[in-house]
């Protein structure tokens, strides 16, 4: 027996869960009660949530890969042992933050902070990186980050600090601007002081600004500010992983022919050589670095890179992820903790050393607290330092003598163990030592490769070292 049109779609109705009259309801598919409904007592649903990229990011689909050494360590650090791991999907900015990106965080800063020359320092890159005894980078001090010729080119002079600091900052302007966009929040040109807008102190309900003329409306016709469980907020941004930034250089997507999985490539781009072998651009470098002692960026007439120092963001070709300069230009800080055996240590899913799990402050009241600038305080939860685990605490010490247990039992604290007494010894790598990758105009191209990897104290910054930011995929690594 054919059932008749009407019938099939009163049954296709029914079970979806949609009324036929009077617009859809989502119900639960376990227990039948209305999702959003008043009457259910408003069982909170958001179906269908597809992530869109922040301004600025690219999305890198995860997958396996070999991470490590590609070449001859010259080095000798014997750090970086190949090792197949798998990264999640994240998304990545399309280019290193540029000066111009970074001023508006600097601009930011003294508006809102106009009297705290402190805070306005703090963030401001150190332009004396340029300087040298034997060498006139004067106009580099005076110009590279402040004047409008350098705006689009990478900045540098920050520390591993400052990059952290940038994008809690951006994490913040992003998200109230999707407010606003969403009119739920209003522009406050005058927020200053502790009533400055985070995201972390609007989804907390301690954020006093201006609310906009749309709010999420409840089914009793209430409204109320959005909550983190309605996905109109974005993921924070962040440093990327080693892992994450290694993995988004090589760029293979689409690109696994013959043996890159296992042998890789040598480089971001395509090939094992320098110069670029596409008919249009033939013989044109792929990226800027010391192609020999003294010569930066070739002859004049014929300067091939057209770079002496850094170059524009947006400059070479980029990677099949659509990502500049991840080889070249300048060298980037990456979120991990340094160790030489880190290859050992973490695992084959996201791996990543420097977890640090905290939470937030209350007072005597049971309140969150806040800083003089109106930032959440968190705490450290004890032993939820994981920085140095398994590979720098006291289990793992190499200690000569028969200093052991005393050693242990000042060793409960910090990483390594400062320790002069005779007959021990521990390493000068801290928990504030962190990665950075990916060569710079100033090294040689040994650099380039994205396997090799070298470390900075988080507090010192160099003229040519930059970052750029990532952002966390949440949900189905390649879209529904």
């Amino acid at each position: 027996m054919k059932l008749k049109p009407l019938f099939i779609f009163i049954l296709a109705a029914l079970v979806s869960g949609c009324g036929l009259f009077g617009g859809s309801k989502e119900t639960s598919r376990t227990t039948g009660w209305a999702y959003n409904e008043d009457e259910t007592g408003n069982i909170p649903n958001v179906s269908g949530y597809e992530q869109e990229a922040g301004p600025g990011l690219v999305f890198v689909q995860g997958g396996t890969f070999t991470m490590g050494r590609v070449e001859q360590d010259v080095m000798y650090r014997n750090d970086n042992f190949p090792r197949r791991v798998t990264v999640p999907s994240f998304y990545m900015d399309e280019t290193e933050v540029s000066n111009q990106d970074y001023r508006e965080f600097t601009h930011w800063t003294s508006r809102v902070y106009p009297n705290d020359s402190e805070k306005l320092k703090s963030v401001t890159p150190d332009s004396s990186v340029w300087r040298s005894e034997l060498a006139y980078n004067e106009p580099y001090v005076e110009n590279y980050f402040r004047h409008p010729a350098y705006a689009e080119y990478p900045v540098v002079g920050v520390t591993w600090e400052q990059a952290e600091a940038y994008c809690k900052w951006r994490t913040d302007r992003v998200n109230e601007q999707v407010l606003v966009d969403k009119e739920m929040l209003t522009h406050d040109p005058s927020q200053s002081g502790q009533n400055v807008y985070t995201t972390k102190t609007y989804l907390a309900g301690m954020y006093d600004g201006t609310a906009g003329e749309e709010q999420i409306e409840n089914s009793d016709g209430t409204t109320r500010r959005v909550k983190w469980e309605d996905g109109v907020l974005m993921p924070e941004y962040r440093l990327p992983t080693e892992a994450e930034w290694e993995y988004a250089a090589y760029g293979l997507i689409g690109n696994t022919d013959g043996e890159l999985l296992t042998d890789r490539k040598i480089y971001p781009w395509n090939g094992a050589y320098l110069r670029d072998d596409k008919k249009k651009d033939k013989g044109q470098m792929n990226a800027n670095f010391v192609r020999g002692r003294g010569d930066m960026m070739g002859m004049a007439g014929a300067l091939n890179d057209n770079a002496d120092i850094a170059a524009p963001v947006f400059s070479y070709s980029p990677n099949d992820y659509g990502l500049y300069c991840m080889a070249g230009n300048v060298n980037e800080w990456v979120s991990d903790v340094y160790r030489p055996l880190s290859l050992q240590d973490v695992e084959e899913f996201s791996p990543y050393r420097g977890n640090v799990i905290t939470e937030y402050r209350h007072d005597a009241n049971g309140q969150m607290m806040r800083d003089e600038y109106g930032r959440l305080v968190k705490d450290t939860i004890p032993g939820m330092d994981y920085r140095n685990f398994e590979d720098g605490d006291v289990n793992s010490q190499v200690i000569e003598g028969n200093n052991w247990n005393e050693v242990q039992d000042r060793g409960t604290e910090g990483m390594y163990i400062q320790d002069d007494r005779p007959g021990s010894f521990s390493s000068l790598i801290d928990d504030e030592v962190r990665v950075y990758k990916g060569g710079s105009w100033e090294d040689r191209p040994y650099w380039l490769v994205p396997g090799t990897r070298r470390y900075l104290e988080q507090t010192k910054a160099q003229r040519d070292l930059g970052f750029r930011c990532a952002m966390t995929r949440v949900g189905s690594p390649q879209g529904l």
